[in-house]
């Protein structure tokens, strides 16, 4: 089976990553997967060894209004570069003909990609591939009610189904697309694309390691960390009471390195400040407490670790996703929250005191397989289409 994957991160690394998880799923059943890649490569992001990259002209936002995409040369998009990316896109599709097309995010974002992403799901349908849309568990709310119907017109005509890498127990497509009852014979949950959290949280040794009794401050990518990291830094100076203990800042791959290097001469004695690391999500689960943003991978690496946590969600522009996975799970007393508006210091320090104030988080039964959900989706719903053919 042959599935083409199309991907477009434009600011964080989060989709990319979910994405290289779900092309490792795939591979893993047994499927040819070739992904087309729309953003710029990821320092750390490994879509396996099996699987075609075809690198796109990459795109990225000037900033976190979304409102400007800039080019490879960090030029404004125009309309000759969007015909050489939907050649490129046309083109690798004839080449592979795929039985299957996975779309990253696209209806229910990505609309400024629809030049490519309309003449890729007209071909691929005509071609009788199974097409769907693979969407994270919480979408941004959308202010304007024609782009609903938009989203649902889409989804009617181009879409076979709605892969949602989430568990409708923790939160139910519809809580943030009030439509989803019109288009549920298309929506799967495939619970959640985690990652695999092997290991006993020590070291090569069987000794303690990096992060053992240590607060990690995580910005994921980083492109719009860096005043959490000088907070936490702040913070860190103050030493709040009962918290002391090595910190451990790290770095995304899109923090400047003048940055990095300041925040590393600024740290006080007892921290650490350094890249973010392959190891991450193990650092978490050998540390006192976690203090990052509350994008869906790090939400699920925090959750897995089963540690105390602090979050602060990105919610500049018209961004909700964060504050509303944050909010919830806040609700359920597994971390305290804290207003990006309102970051400061002493705000962040407040929910330092509030997060190590809660009792151990309980567990809560995710389903955490989404990656190879996705795989025996798609290879059933081929299997069901060609038997059909015949």
């Amino acid at each position: 089976m042959r599935v083409l994957f199309h991907v477009q991160h434009l600011l964080g690394i989060g989709h990319d990553r979910r994405a290289a998880l779900i092309t490792r799923g795939l591979a893993e059943a047994g499927v040819a997967v070739t992904v087309l890649r729309g953003g710029h490569p990821v320092p750390g992001i490994d879509y396996g060894p099996a699987a075609e990259i075809v690198q796109l002209p990459p795109a990225r936002a000037a900033d976190s209004s979304f409102k400007t995409l800039l080019d490879e040369h960090d030029r404004p998009i125009d309309d000759a570069w969007r015909a050489r990316r939907r050649a490129a896109v046309l083109e690798t599709h004839d080449r592979v003909r795929p039985d299957a097309l996975l779309v990253e995010s696209f209806p229910f974002g990505r609309r400024a990609f629809r030049f490519e992403l309309l003449p890729l799901l007209e071909t691929a349908k005509a071609g009788g591939a199974v097409t769907a849309a693979s969407v994270r568990d919480i979408l941004v709310t959308k202010a304007k009610p024609e782009r609903l119907e938009e989203t649902v017109s889409t989804v009617e005509r181009l879409f076979d189904h709605v892969l949602v890498h989430g568990d409708p127990e923790l939160i139910p497509f519809a809580a943030t697309f009030p439509a989803a009852a019109r288009i549920a014979d298309r929506i799967r949950y495939t619970g959640y694309v985690a990652a695999p959290q092997g290991g006993d949280g020590k070291g090569a040794d069987g000794k303690n390691a990096d992060g053992d009794g240590e607060v990690i401050v995580s910005v994921g990518g980083g492109a719009v960390g860096l005043p959490l990291l000088r907070a936490a830094l702040a913070v860190r100076a103050s030493t709040p009471a009962g918290l002391d203990a090595p910190w451990r800042l790290l770095a995304g791959p899109d923090v400047p390195e003048a940055d990095v290097r300041a925040l590393a001469a600024a740290a006080p004695p007892g921290t650490v400040g350094e890249r973010a690391r392959p190891d991450s999500p193990a650092l978490l689960r050998r540390c006192r407490l976690s203090i990052s943003q509350a994008g869906y991978n790090t939400v699920l690496d925090v959750l897995q670790a089963g540690c105390r946590a602090v979050v602060v969600p990105f919610a500049a522009g018209s961004e909700t996703e964060q504050a509303t996975r944050a909010r919830l799970l806040e609700k359920r007393g597994r971390l305290a929250v804290v207003d990006e508006a309102t970051l400061t210091a002493d705000t962040l320090a407040a929910g330092v005191a509030r997060a190590l104030a809660l009792p151990p988080p309980p567990p809560i039964p995710l389903r955490l397989d989404g990656a190879a959900a996705t795989a025996r989706l798609l290879l059933d719903a081929v299997a069901y289409r060609q038997g059909n053919s015949r």
